[in-house]
C-alpha cells in the first residue's frame, strides 16, 4: 500500500464579463438618458411629423412593448435611415458631463477575465462614451446596434423616411384604447435587448458560454432576459436586488467589495489518495 498526491485545480465560476454601457459605466446623474429621451422625441416631431402632443404617450408604449423606441418606430411603419436617427438622437448629448473614470478602468484592468460590451446604441455613440470614460482599451470587443443590425449590401438603396400620414401607420395608441382588441401588434425588424433572442445572438457572436458568464445591466428588464437565457445577473444602479439578479451594485465602483470571487485566483488543492498495491505471490 502506498500513498500519493493528486493535484487538482478549481476551476474558476465566470470566465466573461458582459456589461451594458449606458447608465451602468457611468451614473444615471450624468444627463445622457434625459438627452436621448428629448432627441427622440424631437426626432419623431421634426423627421416623422408625429403630432407633438401625441409623443409621450406613443414612446411609453413603443418602449414598454418593442424595448426601444426605435425598434417600436420602426414596428409600427416607419422607415427610416438608421445612421440618420442615431446621428440626430446622439449627436447633441452632453458628453462633456463624462469625465474619466480611473477607478472603474483599475477595477477592469485587474481582472484576468474576459470583458465584452453589449449595448443597443451604435457603434459611434459606444466609442465616445468609452473614449470619454477613458475605457476604450478595456474591453475586448463590442456588441453594438450594427453588430445585431448589419446594414443591407451597398448596392441597396437607403430607405427613404415614411412620415405620420403615410399609409401603412400601425396606430398603437388607439390599440391599447381598445380594450377588446383582437389584432396582433406588428413585429419590428431591429434586434435589440431585451429580446431573448438578441442576447443569444450577442452570446453566438462573441462565442461565450453563458453559464460562466456575467451580465451587468442598469435594465430590470434586460436583467430578467439574460437571466432567461442562462446568464448570471449584476443589475447596476440600486443595491436591491430585483426578480433575475444574482446581485446588485449601487455603482459599478462597488463591484470588488459585491464580487470578491471575480478577483480570487484559482486555487490548487492536493488531495491524498491511497492507493493498494496488489499482492503477487
Amino acid at each position: 500500500m502506498k500513498m500519493e498526491y493528486v493535484v487538482q485545480a478549481q476551476r474558476q465560476k465566470y470566465d466573461c464579463l458582459l456589461f451594458d454601457l449606458d447608465d451602468t459605466l457611468y451614473p444615471l446623474s450624468a444627463g445622457l438618458a434625459a438627452g436621448v429621451l428629448k432627441n427622440i422625441k424631437d426626432y419623431m416631431s421634426e423627421k416623422l411629423g408625429i403630432d407633438a402632443e401625441k409623443i409621450p404617450e406613443l414612446c411609453n408604449l413603443l418602449y414598454k412593448n418593442y424595448g426601444t423606441t426605435m425598434a417600436g418606430i420602426r414596428a409600427i411603419g416607419y422607415d427610416f435611415d438608421y445612421d440618420e436617427y442615431h446621428s440626430f438622437v446622439h449627436g447633441r448629448l452632453p458628453y462633456h458631463n463624462l469625465k474619466p473614470d480611473p477607478v472603474l478602468r483599475n477595477l477592469l484592468l485587474s481582472l484576468p477575465i474576459r470583458k465584452f460590451i453589449f449595448t443597443n446604441a451604435d457603434k459611434i455613440h459606444a466609442a465616445k462614451v468609452l473614449s470619454k470614460l477613458g475605457l476604450e482599451d478595456c474591453f475586448e470587443g463590442m456588441i453594438c446596434f450594427e453588430t445585431l443590425n448589419p446594414p443591407p449590401p451597398s448596392a441597396v438603396p437607403k430607405t427613404k423616411t415614411k412620415c405620420a400620414g403615410d399609409d401603412g401607420i400601425f396606430d398603437i395608441i388607439a390599440h391599447f384604447s381598445t380594450t377588446n382588441s383582437t389584432s396582433e401588434l406588428p413585429k419590428t425588424p431591429i434586434v435589440c435587448k431585451p429580446s431573448e433572442h438578441a442576447i443569444q445572438k450577442a452570446l453566438n457572436i462573441l462565442n461565450i458560454n453563458p453559464q460562466t458568464t456575467l451580465f451587468f445591466e442598469d435594465s430590470v428588464r434586460n436583467i430578467q432576459s439574460g437571466k432567461r437565457v442562462g446568464l448570471d445577473t449584476v443589475l447596476v444602479g440600486t443595491s436591491h436586488r430585483c426578480k433575475g439578479a444574482d446581485y446588485a451594485l449601487e455603482s459599478i465602483h462597488n463591484m470588488k467589495e459585491a464580487i470578491p470571487e471575480l478577483w480570487e485566483k484559482v486555487s490548487v488543492a492536493a488531495y491524498q489518495v491511497v492507493v493498494e498495491t496488489p499482492v503477487t505471490a
